[in-house]
């Protein structure tokens, strides 16, 4: 296991650069991911700690040794692709032990590495069988006794679960982060499904446009989101977002674009005059026949919870109801908002407001 740092890390491609500085600091033993849109650079930034990129500027250190000139081989790092990449006409147990067999290692350590990682992922009953006698996710649990037989100082895991349906990637989200706390390895992981960076991590590096945006553990960043970007991006349904001002007479009231005033947790006479959004999750708006009213534009019940899209504050606003909502679309309802958890973010920087 081993510590990982990336110092002022850079990768342009020609003229165009896709990694513009990136500082994170990944503890021994941590289970990091990297999360944000498509073209955000975290899949370059996780084949540069791998050595399958060369970097343009910075730093990488695994174990505290600079690792920028090292071949792949070298840095003892095992990875986990999307793809799978298993040999065909190998077996489960062939293809886990490849990387021993290309290394010399004697039959005993690897018929005992082989077992060790069959056992802990449930394919001690699968040695036998080929790939295409496997269904999707003991696929990915192959390429993970791969990386397992290894014993490396860091996992990396490249988005390994886009591939499997909603079921298997909810069984398999749950196997890895097992699989973790057995192991203890240091591991960092891409994807782009913020649930999964939500439910898995330690830390999430929330990335955007080549830098990043936050770094912090899930609630961290799901309650204090320090810029619109991570405040959209996290959660799901996503975070109401309202537009509007100040009351000049009261700072610590919110005024959106269509009149509608809306608490805030305190006054913010700094933001006075400026255009300001106003964020709340959907779970953190009441119902309350005393409160603000407000149009039903759809409804969408999920079973244990009603998503209602309401016609609010100039806008549509998501709401998260725990209760049965008898309400039709075009039916007026009245809510209340929960301001302790209310956010102010400047409109123009994107930033959080914390005075």
């Amino acid at each position: 296991m081993a510590e990982v740092q990336f110092a002022d890390v850079r990768k342009s491609f020609g003229a165009f650069p896709v990694i513009k500085g990136v500082n994170i600091d990944i503890q021994d033993g941590e289970f990091v991911i990297l999360v944000g849109p498509s073209g955000c650079g975290k899949s370059t930034l996780l084949r540069m700690l791998a050595g399958l990129e060369n970097i343009s500027a910075g730093q990488i250190r695994i174990g505290g040794r600079v690792v920028n000139s090292l071949p792949p081989k070298e840095r003892d790092i095992a990875m986990v692709f999307q793809n799978y990449a298993l040999y065909p006409h190998m077996t489960v147990a062939q293809n886990m032990a490849f990387s021993l067999m290309l290394g010399a290692a004697s039959k005993a350590e690897i018929d005992e590495r082989v077992s060790y990682a069959a056992g802990i992922l449930g394919l001690s009953n699968l040695l036998d069988r080929y790939p295409r006698q496997l269904s999707g996710g003991q696929r990915q649990r192959v390429a993970m006794g791969r990386a397992i037989v290894r014993d490396p100082q860091v996992f990396l895991f490249d988005e390994p679960l886009s591939n499997l349906d909603a079921k298997l990637r909810v069984a398999m989200r749950a196997e890895i982060k097992e699989l973790h706390q057995r192991l203890k390895t240091t591991t960092v992981y891409v994807t782009h499904d913020q649930i999964e960076a939500m439910t898995m991590a330690d830390k999430i590096v929330v990335m955007h446009d080549g830098i990043v945006e936050q770094i912090g553990t899930p609630l961290e960043l799901y309650d204090y989101p320090a810029n619109l970007f991570v405040a959209g991006f996290i959660g799901s349904p996503a975070m109401n977002m309202i537009k509007g001002k100040l009351d000049p007479q009261d700072a610590s009231v919110f005024v959106a674009e269509d009149g509608t005033r809306l608490p805030l947790p305190r006054a913010f006479s700094s933001a006075a005059g400026k255009p300001l959004i106003y964020g709340l999750r959907p779970e953190y708006i009441r119902l309350d026949a005393a409160g603000i009213p407000a149009e039903v534009v759809v409804i969408e019940p999920t079973g244990s919870e009603t998503h209602i899209i309401i016609s609010f504050g100039g806008g549509e606003v998501t709401c998260v109801f725990r209760e049965r909502v008898t309400a039709k679309p075009g039916e007026k309802i009245s809510i209340s908002i929960d301001t302790e958890h209310v956010h102010l973010f400047d409109e123009e920087s994107g930033m959080r407001l914390v005075d």
